[in-house]
């Protein structure tokens, strides 16, 4: 027996006749609640890092355009690159949806690195003060994952495949055959159950220690997490399946992801440091 559902407005409200849509209003919570959970460690100078209140300003901005102009091109390159050749102006409108997690990864990174190097801190490696940084990002980012893909279910996008599972879920008025909420498993395991790990990692550990390790933890297991749900949730119908047995995108891309965390963890604690 299936879980039947009304469909949940996309738009959450109007300012003056402009939609506000709880796709937007989750990416803004995302970045809100990760700024002071950002700012919460790293608001002391025997933090790991720390950074002044100026610098945590120029830090956010930095960050809001790496997801934002990642996620965005990822979703074009890897998921939807003919559409766009044709619709070039759709690249801008991301109020339709169409964010790549993996593309908005690259993005924060090189935005940490650019701002690692742009300032000047007391450990002079850039490399060193960048991890600093994105280990605090893995504690933050499963909190905006989470709040994206709950987004994702109130748009009814990239649902999940079809199932007699007495999971499956029907839109009242949309097709009749239930279908996985894959983006509700994916809030689950890449959000709530995500941040857990991470917060426990970073607070309860020594990881912090080692610029990298954390955040190449937060590589493997954000990946271990996607191929998973990938098993529940619909290809994007423009892609499929990659392959006859049934490799999706994001099953590439997080096996990509996988490899590179195991790297970065091993390259962050190969050497001792206190």
């Amino acid at each position: 027996m299936a879980i039947v559902i009304n469909p949940i407005d996309p738009v959450a409200f109007s300012v003056f006749g402009l939609p506000i849509r709880w796709y937007a209003l989750a990416y803004i919570a995302g970045f809100v609640i990760g700024f002071y959970l950002f700012r919460y460690f790293t608001r002391n100078k025997n933090d790991e890092i720390y950074l002044t209140k100026k610098q945590l300003d120029d830090f956010v901005t930095f960050i809001v355009l790496g997801v934002i102009i990642g996620g965005r091109l990822g979703y074009v390159l890897f998921y939807n690159l003919s559409f766009f050749i044709e619709n070039p102006l759709e690249i801008f409108a991301i109020w339709h949806g169409g964010m790549s997690f993996h593309g908005g990864l690259l993005g924060v990174i090189i935005a940490a690195f650019l701002f690692a190097w742009k300032n000047k801190f007391p450990d002079k490696s850039v490399s060193r003060n960048a991890f600093r940084m994105l280990d605090v990002l893995s504690v933050v980012a499963p909190v905006g994952i989470g709040l994206g893909r709950v987004a994702n279910f109130i748009n009814m996008e990239v649902m999940g495949r079809i199932t007699q599972s007495p999971l499956g879920v029907v839109f009242v008025g949309g097709p009749e055959y239930p279908r996985h909420p894959s983006p509700l498993y994916e809030a689950t395991l890449e959000g709530f159950v995500l941040f857990i790990i991470m917060l426990l990692l970073y607070t309860k550990t020594r990881l912090r220690k080692f610029p990298g390790a954390v955040s190449g933890l937060l590589c493997v297991c954000y990946a271990v997490f996607r191929i998973f749900c990938e098993q529940f949730r619909q290809p994007d119908a423009q892609i499929g399946f990659l392959t006859g047995w049934g490799l999706t995108m994001g099953q590439m891309l997080s096996g990509i992801m996988l490899i590179a965390g195991v790297v970065i963890f091993y390259c962050a604690t190969r050497k001792k440091r206190l």
